[in-house]
């Protein structure tokens, strides 16, 4: 856990404290004195009387009480240095910039057990082991440089790696990125990204705290305690992005059913980040720049202003624009409602401006002129909900009064205002005093457009996901809000099945009880009573093998069967196919195909993955993934954002599909495994719907109850 000794301590011991500030018993050393640490310092160094100016040490049993120990020695010496620390001097807080712990062997690994294993004991905080450490506005316990600006509205950063820590901050710092506060977790041996944030949550301070959040993650152990925390903060007016590094291939393990090929670790990623309201990035740059935009004012809506004062940027922005989902409307169309006032705007500005959108006010450009521009844009244009303004320097002038009332404008305007400033080397003192003003800048106009649609998108999923109401597990009477599952019916189903794939009755069963519609059917083992069984359904019938697993793929489905005839020559043939035993019929039914079907992730719990089946599901997995509990309201949100959501709306003469009902089907979907969580796997491929019914034609479920998580 995070003790205030990590955050405001009192005291601080560097244990491998040293002259050179190559070592980073050195630099942090270093680092400290520089920073407005304002308590006593203790260098321990077995060699040294003093270091760095301060008195050393020989060892930690000579220091007096410490409250915070960074540790920079030898990963062997570590466990009993943080014993005696602990017990005798009273120390919670621990550092361990040491490597050669769990990332290097097993051996190391038992050291960082013991070290846990201890700090617990005395209710203390481990940071570490093998980070940079940590940057609080009270001390900078890194023994890395950039040392950023640190002021409450930064960001906080939460880094699984420290290099990367680096590097990020490196990317940002430049462009006028600020953070408030820097963990380092390393290993994550006690404290992880997860409890750093859960420490940011419950400590948030509304009139303080910083309300912009980055991660930077390599391994996510407690998913739900990561999507408990960056709900509550985003509810709390907070924005979160993150990087989630080595993800893995989902096609590349094995899985007996469609929804296990389709939904693997970086899908079960993706649905966490969603349901959490998490901006994800997928590079340093992305991320830096991600962040520099959750610094501004949220974007509103989608419609942008370019203004600019050179042609070339100002097209490669609204190419990026577009391409991302966003838009730059026509100003000058005779059918916008802003054609009049943008008229009036160009005989304001120097001949040959244009204020069509793009506007480009030459670059002759003035101050005046851009802060006429951007009054228009405030006050006339309706069709605007913000604006991105683009002013480098060819070097003739100065450009310092336009900077200036670009950032009074930023300050007092009621319409984000989002700056590229492109004249790094031209403008280079204007820049930097637009930025030690409080300024962001974003350099490249592409890489802005790209991650002011990021989150513009994540964040308007995000909206609609906190929207619904987080789905809860079944009460006694078997509710799920207004959703209604026969959770006994379920459990009864499920009393005396085995493990692996379940029989057709229990299958039916099962959707039965989540109240999901399914096709008629009737499985039999003899010819007769296959004839009996399709003529009781009626005339053309689906005949299914029953037994293997990947019927299709041995021609164990046959449709269109549509006389007795024919259903006892397919019946033979059926019961021929290895592994056969029984035939199950069912009528033939027409409408959309869809896809629905649930995977168990490890430690992630159930994921829901729903889109449009056949052709779509097999070749184009078109689909979304949702992390279990699913809302009516999340289902429909990810129905509308398939590739292939206009054929659920109905095109070119097909009527469509009731998107609710899908919607309904996939949240009791979800439904159902919570109320049994030892299904591993379920496929409903397809479900077929048309506007007044969706029907699931087949279903397969395989059942473990080894890792099932109730």
């Amino acid at each position: 856990m995070i003790v205030p000794e990590l955050i405001r301590p009192a005291s601080i011991a560097v244990v491998g404290a040293s002259g050179n500030t190559q070592k980073p018993g050195g630099k942090v050393l270093a680092n400290l004195q520089a920073g407005a640490f304002a308590g006593p310092l203790y260098p321990v160094n077995p060699k040294e009387r003093t270091v760095q100016g301060l008195e050393a040490y020989a060892s930690v049993e000579e220091l007096p009480s410490v409250e915070l120990a960074i540790l920079a020695i030898p990963a062997k010496l570590c466990p009993e240095t943080v014993r005696i620390l602990a017990e005798r001097k009273g120390t919670r807080g621990f550092i361990i910039l040491s490597a050669g712990f769990s990332e290097e062997s097993e051996a190391g690994a038992a050291l960082e057990r013991k070290i846990v294993e201890i700090v617990s004991a005395h209710d203390g905080g481990l940071i570490g082991p093998n980070c940079i450490g940590v940057l609080t506005p009270h001390y900078n316990g890194v023994f890395t440089t950039p040392i950023p600006t640190l002021e409450p509205q930064g960001c906080d950063f939460i880094s699984g790696s420290g290099a990367t820590a680096v590097f990020i901050m490196e990317a940002g710092i430049p462009n006028g990125l600020t953070f408030a506060q820097v963990f380092s977790v390393g290993n994550s041996a006690q404290i992880g990204v997860e409890e750093a944030l859960e420490y940011l949550d419950e400590n948030f301070d509304p009139a303080e705290s910083s309300r912009v959040k980055l991660l930077y993650i390599e391994s996510i152990s407690r998913p739900q305690k990561l999507l408990k925390h960056a709900r509550s903060l985003i509810s709390k007016g907070c924005r979160i992005a993150a990087i989630k590094a080595g993800s893995s291939d989902a096609g590349s393990r094995a899985a007996s059913s469609h929804t296990g090929a389709l939904a693997g670790s970086d899908a079960a990623v993706d649905a966490l980040f969603e349901k959490a309201g998490i901006v994800r990035c997928y590079s340093r740059e992305e991320l830096a720049g991600v962040a520099a935009v959750l610094r501004l004012p949220r974007l509103p809506g989608p419609r942008l202003a370019v203004i600019t004062h050179a042609g070339g940027p100002a097209v490669m922005l609204t190419d990026a624009l577009s391409h991302a989902g966003l838009e730059v409307p026509s100003l000058s169309a005779p059918e916008n409602e802003c054609a009049a006032a943008a008229e009036e705007l160009r005989e304001a500005l120097y001949p040959g401006s244009s204020t069509a959108n793009p506007i480009d006010f030459l670059a002759t450009g003035t101050a005046e002129q851009l802060g006429t521009i951007i009054e228009y844009c405030e006050t006339r244009f309706s069709s605007i909900d913000a604006m991105i303004v683009i002013f480098g320097s060819p070097g003739l002038f100065g450009v310092e009064e336009v900077y200036e009332v670009l950032r009074e404008k930023m300050r007092s305007g009621t319409k984000p205002i989002y700056p590229v400033l492109p004249s790094l080397i031209n403008a280079k003192s204007e820049i930097e005093g637009f930025l030690n003003a409080g300024g962001i800048n974003f350099p490249d106009e592409v890489t802005l457009a790209r991650a002011l649609a990021r989150v513009y998108h994540a964040e308007r999923r995000s909206a609609g996901s906190l929207a619904g109401t987080p789905a809860e597990a079944p009460n006694a009477a078997g509710g799920l809000g207004e959703l209604r599952i026969d959770r006994d019916a379920a459990r009864t189903a499920l009393a005396s099945v085995a493990d692996g794939y379940t029989s057709p009755e229990t299958t039916a069963a099962l959707l039965d009880a989540a109240g999901i519609a399914r096709a008629r059917e009737h499985t039999t083992t003899d010819r007769a009573g296959a004839v009996a069984a399709a003529q009781e359904l009626g005339f053309p019938v689906v005949m299914k093998v029953v037994g293997p697993i990947h019927k299709s793929d041995l021609g164990g489905v046959v449709t269109g069967v549509s006389d007795t005839e024919r259903v006892a020559t397919e019946f033979e043939r059926l019961m021929r196919i290895e592994g056969a035993v029984g035939v199950l019929l069912q009528p033939m039914l027409e409408g959309l195909e869809l896809f629905a079907g649930v995977i168990r992730e490890p430690s992630f719990g159930h994921m829901i993955v729903c889109g449009l089946g056949g052709i779509f599901v097999e070749v184009f997995h078109d689909v979304k993934t949702l992390l279990a509990p699913v809302t009516e309201a999340e289902a429909l949100g990810a129905i509308r954002s398939l590739q292939g959501y206009p054929l659920i709306q109905g095109t070119r003469g097909s009527a469509g599909t009731d998107e609710r009902r899908f919607a309904e089907t996939v949240a009791r979907l979800s439904a159902l495994v919570q109320t049994a969580p030892e299904i591993a796997e379920l496929d409903l491929n397809p479900l077929l719907a048309n506007r007044e019914h969706i029907t699931a034609v087949d279903a397969r479920i395989r059942i473990e109850r080894s890792s099932a998580v109730s």
